[in-house]
């Protein structure tokens, strides 16, 4: 699969910037025409992906989330979120709907079950105190 286009950028892990990674990433996708349920999908698996990145990876602390989006020949969006944070120990588990490590009053546990709903292909790897990557795909259907 040929890269068109691509677009990397790194911000802290701070709750006011899950908005600003949805709309940047928005504005980078602008080029491929994506229809508006299509651009909404994304930007709902991203906003779960960056927010697993502020509540989980950095729970006492801030750190980086990169975030590197790329445009395919076909139609292709492939989406990476890292970060640097503790990590998950069991990535099965963790994907798992209804389970969370954050306080259950606040955590649905419904993060990684949101983006699979909206992307077609989610794909986590992780390693326990070094940080978790999540790469997201999705075709857009051309008009």
């Amino acid at each position: 699969m040929k890269m068109l286009n691509q677009v990397k950028f790194t911000f802290v892990s701070r709750s006011v910037n899950e908005s600003f990674a949805r709309a940047a990433l928005a504005a980078f996708l602008a080029q491929a025409d994506p229809t508006v349920p299509q651009l909404a999908d994304i930007k709902t698996a991203v906003s779960e992906a960056v927010t697993n990145c502020i509540v989980h990876a950095y729970p006492d602390s801030v750190g980086p989330i990169t975030m590197t989006a790329a445009l395919c020949e076909g139609g292709t969006v492939r989406i990476t979120v890292t970060d640097r944070g503790i990590g998950i120990a069991d990535v099965a588990k963790a994907m798992e709907p209804m389970y969370t490590t954050g306080n259950p009053d606040e955590r649905a546990g419904l993060g990684f079950a949101v983006m699979q709903s909206f992307m077609d292909r989610v794909r986590v790897s992780s390693t326990p105190g070094r940080g978790t990557r999540v790469t997201m795909t999705k075709h857009l259907d051309t008009k």
